[in-house]
C-alpha cells in the first residue's frame, strides 16, 4: 500500500522554484534514500513531506488514515541543541505531543509509549539521565526513540549520521535497517552514497537530473553511476 504519493511537485521559496517536477511514492515497508549535491533541495523536500512548506505545484497525497502529524521525523544533529537541559524521558515523551489532544499532561498511555520506544533503542536504562550529559550516538537513539513516539508508518531522517563516530555511525545504521525490517517504511537524506546502495530498496536523485527506482536501477544509471563515482573520488 502506498503511504505517499508525490506527483509534478516543485518546491522552493517566493515562487523561485528550488526543485521541479519530482514524482515518486513509498510504500509500506520501504527504504528510500535521498540523493543528490549540496543546495539541490533535499531538505526543501523534507518540509514539504512534513508539511511545513507549501508547493509551488504539484501533489502530495498521503495513503488513506496517515496525516503528516504521524510521521516521525529526525533531524540533522547541527539543529538539535546538545546542552538541552531536560532529562532523556522528558525528551522522548515530547513525541507523544500530537497524541495529547486537549489534554494538557502526558498520561499513561504516553509514559507507555515512550519506555517501550526507549526499549526498542536499548536505552531504558538512561532515562533519567540529562540529555546534555549523553555521547553523540546515544543522543540520536534518544532522538530516534521520540521519533518513533510519533511515527506509526513512517520515519524520515536527516542526515542522521553526521557528526557521528565511524562506530556510532555503523550503530545508526544498524538500528534504522532494523526498523525498516520491523515493517516502518524509511526516507532518509543522505551524503553516504555508499551506504544508500547498501541499505535503501529506493533511491531519489535531486540535482540536474532527477532519478527515481530501486538501489538496483540506480547503480546502472548514468546519474547514479557519475554520482557514486564522485563519492568514491572523495
Amino acid at each position: 500500500m502506498s503511504l505517499l504519493k508525490i506527483t509534478d511537485l516543485t518546491l522552493g521559496y517566493e515562487s523561485s522554484a528550488v526543485v521541479s517536477n519530482l514524482s515518486f511514492t513509498v510504500d509500506e515497508g520501504d527504504y528510500l534514500c535521498i540523493l543528490g549535491e549540496n543546495g539541490a533541495g533535499k531538505t526543501t523536500l523534507m518540509k514539504a513531506l512534513l508539511g511545513l512548506l507549501k508547493p509551488i505545484s504539484g501533489t502530495i497525497e498521503r495513503g488513506e488514515g496517515l496525516s503528516k502529524n504521524e510521521f516521525g521525523f529526525l533531524p540533522q544533529q547541527a539543529t538539535v541543541r546538545k546542552d538541552f537541559p531536560a532529562s532523556v524521558m522528558e525528551i522522548v515523551l515530547s513525541g507523544c505531543q500530537n497524541r495529547l489532544g486537549l489534554r494538557p499532561f502526558y498520561g499513561k498511555a504516553e509514559k507507555e509509549i515512550a519506555l517501550k520506544n526507549l526499549r526498542r533503542m536499548g536505552i531504558e536504562d538512561q532515562k533519567d539521565r540529562s540529555f546534555k550529559d549523553l555521547s553523540g550516538g546515544q543522543q540520536q537513539r534518544v532522538l530516534l526513540a521520540r521519533a518513533l513516539c510519533s511515527s506509526g508508518k513512517i520515519l524520515l531522517l536527516d542526515e542522521p549520521v553526521t557528526g557521528l563516530d565511524p562506530i556510532a555511525q555503523q550503530d545508526m545504521y544498524d538500528l534504522v535497517e532494523r526498523l525498516n525490517k520491523e515493517g516502518l517504511a524509511i526516507i532518509m537524506i543522505t551524503h553516504d552514497s555508499s551506504a544508500a546502495v547498501r541499505y535503501a530498496s529506493h533511491i531519489l536523485h535531486i540535482g540536474d537530473e532527477v532519478f527515481f527506482g530501486t538501489k538496483d536501477e540506480y547503480t546502472v544509471s548514468s546519474v547514479g553511476q557519475s554520482f557514486l563515482r564522485k563519492g568514491s573520488d572523495a
